[in-house]
């Protein structure tokens, strides 16, 4: 559990990708594409600037996403990010007044449920999986063997 700090950021961070994204798609309106615009589109897209920080910010979430993954299981830290439709539903609720109906808020309350009994599942050390055990290359390209390190 000592990363979840690493996981939420992960989550709060691809959150917020996709709001930024959403706002720069907004202010570009709708999109069309033609073989002689293509190319240009694209690089609008792309240079809008509130488009260019959402994958900017992709790219933070991406690069702490491996930091876990180096720490912690897989099928432990992945659910987690579940937790980003939660927050995108709640600040699109508010920032861009998209519906937030019954049905949506039911499927938050199982995402929240299940992303809990995951946590729990991992109170008793989320560390490194039973692969620790595993050979890994070190520094210069050898292989080492670690039994039973702390992480």
């Amino acid at each position: 559990m000592k990363y979840i700090i690493f996981i939420l950021f992960t989550v709060l961070t691809n959150a917020a990708a996709q709001l930024m994204l959403k706002q720069g798609m907004l202010t570009l309106g709708p999109l069309s594409f033609t073989a002689d615009t293509f190319i240009a589109r694209i690089f609008q897209v792309v240079f809008n600037p509130w488009v260019f920080a959402g994958l900017a910010t992709f790219v933070i979430s991406m690069a702490s996403h491996l930091y876990v993954l180096s720490k912690v299981e897989l099928s432990f830290a992945y659910p987690f990010l579940s937790l980003a439709y939660v927050a995108v539903a709640v600040f699109a609720y508010f920032v861009f007044r998209e519906d937030l109906n019954a049905w949506r808020v039911a499927g938050i309350a199982f995402i929240c449920v299940g992303t809990v009994l995951i946590a729990q599942s991992g109170m008793s050390g989320a560390g490194m999986s039973s692969h620790d055990s595993q050979p890994s290359l070190d520094a210069a390209g050898a292989t080492t063997a670690k039994i039973g390190s702390a992480s």
